[in-house]
């Protein structure tokens, strides 16, 4: 064979080798389809690692094109974590150019008003968000007052970037401040970002009116939230939380115990309003029955009705009420009808 020949020959298969490898990046491995399949980057993988998990899941032809690809264009180090939709249809330059963007599946989730932190936390964890105990170390530990164990991790302190937070107690977690709304959330979303977007969302429902009713009344911002918080689960339509509002204000004026209900099953973690009298007795900084004055904290992450409700109470005459089984309140001005309402509605 002459050396022409060789160098034809070699040509030859050098451009049927960049004319595969080409085509092997450029073209998808099914042309034309559109189903798309969860595909998952874990912590800590390398792109030898996703590579062959694509070919194995069969997203694309080759690893070793997925990785070339990656290497030459010097992205192989910025793949980063998290679900992706994916699809054979997707060339190897549109899968990757996805995962150096981080353009992961996102999730919508809800917070309920009412949930305190114990909620969230699994919820979060039910969805795949987070731990719950991640969530914890962030916002502080349900109940936990921070005073009492000195070498124990403490919670973020974000009243540097939001000043609401200014007013609340450094020996308290977040409990009342994680605003109740609908956010999209990743599980490569860190901590601190999907805290500070639940903040970010009570900043912006406590407009700057509400917090200069809030300061002419007297009152700090915690003050509210505690008391919101109360409102969030003792009573449901807004009317009904103006007035207990106006009742339990007027029994902090006067030093009367509140005696609520929802701080109960708080520090209990009960899901019944049946309480007894021994959950009555738990010594607990939360338990309005034990010690007079709001409780050290808000018992739960209250929406911005209750907000509102805490910061314009209704005057009434009334200093009780009850909760009927159907859900109605029940207002008496003195306690003997506060027991005659309880002898027949709560029999």
């Amino acid at each position: 064979m002459t050396k022409s020949l060789i160098v034809i020959v070699l040509a030859a298969a050098l451009l049927a080798t960049v004319w595969f490898v080409g085509q092997g990046i450029i073209l998808p491995k099914e042309l034309g389809s559109v189903e798309k399949a969860g595909f998952f980057v874990q912590r800590g993988q390398g792109t030898k690692e996703i590579a062959a998990y694509l070919a194995e899941e069969g997203f694309i032809v080759s690893d070793l094109l997925f990785r070339a690809y990656a290497v030459a264009g010097g992205v192989s180090r910025q793949l980063k974590a998290g679900k992706y939709l994916l699809s054979p249809g997707m060339t190897i330059p549109e899968i990757v150019e996805a995962m150096v963007a981080g353009n992961v599946i996102r999730n919508t989730v809800t917070i309920i008003e009412g949930w305190n932190i114990r909620d969230i936390g699994r919820y979060l964890e039910g969805q795949g968000i987070m731990k719950a105990e991640e969530l914890f170390l962030v916002v502080g530990f349900p109940q936990r007052d921070y005073r009492e164990i000195a070498d124990l991790q403490q919670p973020h302190d974000f009243s540097g970037i939001f000043t609401f937070l200014q007013d609340k107690p450094a020996y308290l977690g977040l409990e009342g401040y994680l605003f109740p709304d609908t956010y999209e959330m990743s599980s490569e979303d860190k901590v601190e970002d999907i805290v500070k977007k639940m903040l970010a969302q009570f900043d912006e429902k406590l407009s700057e009116d509400l917090r200069k009713d809030i300061a002419a009344q007297g009152k700090t911002i915690f003050e509210i939230v505690i008391m919101a918080s109360l409102l969030e689960k003792e009573v449901r339509t807004f009317r009904d939380k103006k007035i207990v509002s106006g009742v339990l204000w007027k029994r902090l004026k006067i030093n009367m115990p509140l005696q609520v209900d929802a701080t109960i099953t708080y520090i209990a973690n009960k899901k019944t309003t049946n309480i007894t009298r021994a959950d009555k007795n738990i010594d607990s900084s939360y338990n309005t029955y034990k010690y007079r004055g709001l409780p050290i904290g808000p018992i739960t992450n209250p929406g911005r009705e209750s907000m509102v409700a805490a910061i314009y109470p209704e005057a009434n005459s009334y200093w009780y009420y009850l909760s009927t089984p159907a859900g109605k309140t029940i207002f008496s001005p003195t306690l003997q009808a506060h027991n005659i309402a309880k002898a027949t509605y709560l029999r």
